[in-house]
């Protein structure tokens, strides 16, 4: 006679890396609401040379950002944690740098959007190591694609400075 599992009992992870890879979710989750919105603040205000393209792109990776906030604030809950992704909640807790709001020509948001997907890029190439060591295979492949997808709006991004 087999022994049925309770579902209710299943964890997937020890307490301790459990609380690590929630709170790890919830910073990339602030961060990425965080970068979300900065990328959006471009997009309404964007003016001058390449104006019609940078509105199109900083709207094109503000869609993106918005899925992948999504994948961690579900990934968060699957694991057993709370999804801590109000705007306050965001704001409070990122890790990126305030957006210039008096930004307005193309080169100035360009600018500050590589400077910021720069850092965000490499703290989810830290996130991919860390949810690894913590033996979350599932979490470091989110961490993968995001990482790749990127890379690609860096590219994007930083090919507008480019003469």
């Amino acid at each position: 006679m087999s022994k049925h599992h309770d579902d209710s009992e299943h964890t997937m992870f020890e307490p301790k890396a459990t609380e690590e890879l929630v709170a790890l979710l919830n910073q990339s989750l602030a961060d990425t609401l965080d970068l979300a919105y900065q990328t959006k603040q471009a997009h309404w205000n964007v003016k001058g040379l390449n104006f019609y393209s940078l509105h199109l792109l900083f709207d094109q990776l503000y869609t993106q950002l918005a899925t992948f906030v999504d994948d961690f604030a579900e990934r968060a809950v699957t694991l057993g944690g709370q999804a801590q992704g109000t705007i306050r909640a965001a704001g409070a807790a990122s890790s990126l740098p305030e957006y210039p709001l008096d930004a307005r020509d193309s080169k100035t948001h360009v600018c500050a959007l590589v400077e910021r997907y720069g850092k965000y890029t490499g703290r989810i190439r830290k996130a991919i190591h860390k949810a690894d060591h913590l033996g979350d295979q599932d979490t470091a492949d989110l961490y993968t694609t995001v990482s790749r997808a990127m890379d690609k709006a860096l590219w994007m991004l930083s090919s507008h400075q480019e003469d």
